[in-house]
């Protein structure tokens, strides 16, 4: 029998939407108010579920503790009271939009390959509002 296990981490970041290449008129036509040139930020709510088979000998399907480890270091303390676009190398300026969707799939990484083979990724939900969030569910 295959389970799935879900943690939750919250952690506050700063960031902006914006091209370089594009003019200040064309970002705020494509990104409103998330392209103000001061930042804006969000207490973000990111949900990530893990599983596999239920162990008969531990009744689990994966390892809290590790996945509880790897959301702190990988996470946690890379996004907490961060600014994304210039504290995170793969949002600067030029690359990855910092939106939800491509954070779910900054995560869905990170966690993948902090864990190893041990667990599976299933799911990653990014919310930076109530009501509001992206999920992304690696192949």
């Amino acid at each position: 029998m295959r389970a799935t296990l879900t943690r939750r981490v919250t952690f506050s970041a700063a960031h902006r939407y914006r091209r370089p290449e594009w003019t200040d008129a064309q970002n705020a036509a494509a990104f409103g108010p998330c392209a103000h040139p001061n930042w804006h930020g969000h207490t973000y709510n990111v949900d990530v579920t893990i599983g596999g088979e239920i162990d008969p000998q531990t009744g689990f399907c994966a390892d809290l503790f590790a996945l509880d480890t790897a959301l702190k270091r990988e996470v946690f303390d890379k996004l907490d009271h961060r600014n994304l676009v210039l504290d995170v190398p793969e949002f600067a300026e030029g690359k990855a939009i910092p939106s939800s969707e491509n954070l779910a799939v900054w995560v869905a990484e990170k966690m993948q390959a902090a864990l190893g083979s041990g667990s599976k990724v299933m799911r990653v939900r990014v919310s930076e509002a109530p009501g509001l969030w992206a999920e992304v569910e690696p192949g």
